[in-house]
């Protein structure tokens, strides 16, 4: 599906989606849990679901809700699990893959999975080695389908801190499954640790402590996970998925870029989402923003120039950029260099998409460098199957001064289905175009 969309000022109030990684965390831990638990969660998306048709396939029954999922985890006998040979498709969806890899293994359950997208060209280094030193058989990365059997054991895991946070995750979720203490040794600086401390929570919430240490191993600072081996999965019953940051981001972002501002409601402005930054980041491009209640409002004011360290943040690039390319002045983008992993090089894709459409940005070294314009021309914008590229176009389309025609904008499926939907409800104009045209 191509968009064509006319420029008009986006402006209103709009209801954040539920968090997609907030979903993914407490899906999984219930389907390690004891009993029977209720997740309410008001959206989802083609990652969610791939999520939990892998949980279903390992062994868990989840059902759709008027409000949310119905998670009925995965049978035990005695104090281990079990599921029989599975068949896991995980999609375009990276936090299905890096999450659930070190779950199976753990189950001792042999899987085929597949994938699709760039998902198996996107690394699984050093998670991989791990893995198999701890006991795990993995065919060749890149390999579909990708195969899983042998039993990983409890121990030591040695991570970077410059490398997907998910493996960190995947770990830990992993840990109450064993029957001994679990390690996550991860070395300084941690990129991304607000997601890490998202999946603290969710375990929390399921009544697993995570034990962190900050210390100095061989002259290096690490910082330790820590999941005791008597640690189990224990069902609350019932949870919450608050809204998404990463998402709503795209609406703040627009409003920054003119208008009479947006409201984004049903968000938590206490949230461990790393993402929760885009409230400061924009503040520092010089928006008005403030925060009432559970509602965060975004409003056009100067954007200047800055330089942002977005290495805990490395999602909100897209629309910062689009925020950038409008801004007086240089800004520096910098510590984005894991964009390039993405679902596709988000560095060029960023550069290439707002480029087409006027701005002037360059890449250099792990980030951009971006001279703001006082307006954008319009053009074509290839979204290269990313959903953060689709949504970038749509928020910059407007400030340009002609349509802009957006290839491939159903990609917005992978994680905001209703993005064009709620897109026309703060004010603009799209026409849908099922056919290519040029």
């Amino acid at each position: 599906m191509d968009v064509n969309i006319i420029p008009h000022e986006l402006t209103g109030s709009i209801n954040a989606i539920s968090s997609k990684s907030v979903a993914h965390r407490l899906l999984i831990c219930a389907s390690l849990a004891d009993k029977p638990c209720t997740i309410a969660c008001t959206t989802t998306s083609a990652d969610i679901m791939a999520t939990v048709s892998c949980l279903c396939e390992l062994g868990a029954r989840i059902t759709r809700t008027q409000t949310g999922f119905r998670v009925v985890p995965i049978k035990q006998r005695g104090c281990h699990f079990w599921t029989p040979r599975a068949k896991l498709d995980c999609r375009e969806s990276g936090s299905t893959l890096r999450f659930l890899l070190p779950v199976i293994c753990a189950l001792g359950n042999n899987a085929a999975i597949s994938m699709s997208g760039k998902l198996p060209q996107r690394p699984l280094s050093p998670l991989y080695e791990q893995l198999i030193a701890a006991g795990a058989d993995l065919s060749p990365q890149g390999t579909v389908p990708f195969m899983v059997s042998g039993s990983m054991r409890a121990g030591i895991f040695r991570i970077p801190g410059n490398v997907s946070s998910q493996y960190i995750s995947g770990l830990l979720m992993a840990a109450p499954l064993l029957t001994d203490t679990l390690q996550v040794v991860v070395t300084e600086p941690v990129e991304s640790r607000p997601y890490v401390q998202l999946t603290i929570n969710a375990m929390k919430q399921f009544g697993v402590a995570v034990y962190t240490e900050q210390t100095v191993e061989f002259d290096q600072k690490v910082t330790i996970y820590t999941v005791d081996g008597s640690s189990r999965y224990s069902s609350p019953e019932s949870v919450y998925v608050e809204g998404d940051w990463s998402n709503s981001a795209f609406w703040l972002c627009a409003a920054a870029l003119g208008g009479a501002g947006i409201a984004v409601n049903q968000l938590n402005l206490s949230s461990a989402q790393g993402d929760r930054s885009i409230m400061a980041a924009l503040a520092r491009f010089g928006a008005r923003i403030s925060r009432k209640g559970t509602s965060a409002l975004a409003l056009a004011d100067h954007i200047d120039g800055c330089v942002l360290d977005v290495a805990d943040f490395p999602d909100l690039v897209p629309p910062l950029a689009a925020v950038a390319a409008l801004g007086m002045g240089t800004t520096q983008l910098i510590g984005a260099g894991r964009l390039r992993l993405k679902e596709s090089d988000r560095l060029q894709t960023v550069c290439n998409g707002l480029n087409a459409l006027g701005a002037h940005i360059r890449i250099q070294d792990d980030g951009l460098i971006i001279e703001g314009v006082r307006q954008l021309t319009g053009g074509v914008v290839d979204a290269a199957n990313d959903h953060r590229i689709a949504m970038m176009a749509a928020i910059a389309a407007t400030r340009c001064t002609n349509n802009v025609l957006i290839r491939g904008a159903q990609c917005v499926n992978k994680s905001y289905p209703h993005f064009f939907e709620d897109y026309i409800q703060l004010g603009g104009t799209i026409e849908k175009l099922e056919e290519v045209q040029d």
